[in-house]
């Protein structure tokens, strides 16, 4: 971020600290956007992009790969604290820890959203942009799915393609046709499940079953489509281990996970809890409860409904609860829902955020409930990224 005239501009492809000429790409009354097009003085923490498809008005997917790993994740520390101390008027020490199996930052993406172009060539968004920037290979995609070779095909009828593999090595297409159109599918490099997106969060399985699976904490967890996964081949793990250590579920405890998604943490949950325990979960996504209620069929203290958080605990009549897990979207929680979840008066609330924005403003709300914040976790699930996940505990007084 730098000053022009009383102006905030924001630099992309700069580090702190660097002298750049900045070329304007977006002008406001209150700000600009700008793209580093020559580092004149660069910063200790530079290093050359690994892509060839990074920089200036290039691939939009990665911001730092100009940015030496253990820099972006002071970064990424630094704005999780400035988001904390600004919006939650908290001071702490935050540590951005990295996840295992992707010491160079590459290879780690388990799903790739590509965009296809009128003529079926296929590529990513340049930033803040419908222009798409053709590519032969993601260096952040995960060595199987490049496999596939989605790249090198022609996918003409089609708007965008999803390639996706599962960490037992299990691989599917979702394909989004171009004014509902037929796509005719490419002969791929390996064999893969293919879906068509129908909208509305529905798939149709044209090829093989289009179920992927998954293996976290000794349990299989099955997720159809391009269903919500962690895109981090041991994001999922680490999460876990995060939230059950801040949750410490108890035998016989009444647990609430709300976006629970395939039933991830309610499956843990469920199995801390025990028999005379119960564990609740909801998640507004169709597939998504069809896919948890299924990987939690062996647990029947847990059930979960479809529905949105906003409404579900009043229409469940959810009163109570000893402890609730929250895995929100970007947007976060928000004033309602926090003011709902705090008047269960739960003794712990496990928060999981992509977000440190929202994730601040959030904790500030529940402060105002008599919640604080007791621990704070963040983890570089997304290298190459300004991508943070992060997992907090809030204590009722």
């Amino acid at each position: 971020m730098a000053r022009h005239e009383g102006r905030v501009v924001f630099v992309r492809h700069a580090l702190p600290g660097e002298r750049v000429v900045a070329e304007v790409t977006e002008e406001t009354s209150r700000f600009m956007r700008a793209d580093a097009v020559e580092i004149l003085e660069p910063s200790p923490d530079r290093v050359p992009a690994p892509c060839p498809f990074a920089g200036p008005g290039r691939c939009g997917g990665c911001d730092w790969q100009h940015a030496d790993l253990a820099a972006q994740r002071r970064l990424k520390a630094d704005v999780v604290a400035e988001q904390f101390r600004r919006l939650a008027k908290i001071e702490r020490d935050v540590v951005v820890e990295e996840l295992p199996g992707s010491p160079d930052g590459l290879g780690w993406r388990t799903r790739v959203q590509f965009a296809a172009s009128p003529d079926g060539t296929l590529g990513l968004r340049r930033h803040r942009s419908h222009d798409i920037e053709p590519v032969d290979a993601c260096l952040i995609a995960h060595p199987e799915l490049e496999k596939v070779g989605a790249e090198h095909k022609n996918w003409r009828g089609a708007t965008g393609v999803e390639v996706i593999v599962s960490t037992r090595g299990e691989r599917a297409v979702v394909i989004t046709p171009r004014h509902r159109k037929t796509v005719a599918v490419p002969d791929l490099d390996t064999p893969v499940s293919v879906l068509v997106d129908e909208g509305r969060g529905r798939t149709r399985a044209v090829k093989g079953a289009g179920i992927l699976h998954e293996r976290v904490g000794g349990r299989d967890f099955q997720v159809t489509g391009s269903g919500f996964w962690q895109i981090h081949p041991e994001a999922a793990a680490t999460l876990l281990d995060a939230v059950l250590s801040f949750a410490d579920p108890r035998p016989g405890e009444w647990a609430l996970d709300l976006y629970c998604g395939v039933g991830l943490f309610a499956a843990a949950l469920a199995e801390a809890v025990g028999p005379d325990g119960a564990v609740f979960g909801v998640e507004s996504e169709t597939t998504a409860v069809r896919d948890a209620r299924r990987n939690l069929r062996d647990l029947p203290q847990a059930q979960v409904e479809r529905g949105r958080v906003e409404d579900a605990l009043d229409r469940f009549e959810i009163e109570r609860a000893d402890l609730v897990v929250v895995d929100p979207p970007r947007s976060g929680l928000g004033r309602d829902v926090v003011t709902r979840v705090a008047d269960l008066r739960a003794s712990r609330v496990v928060y999981v955020s992509c977000d440190p924005a929202t994730l601040a403003r959030d904790v500030a709300w529940f402060a105002d409930h008599g919640y604080t914040l007791e621990g704070l976790r963040a983890f570089d699930a997304f290298p190459m990224t300004h991508h943070v996940e992060m997992v907090c505990l809030l204590v009722r007084a």
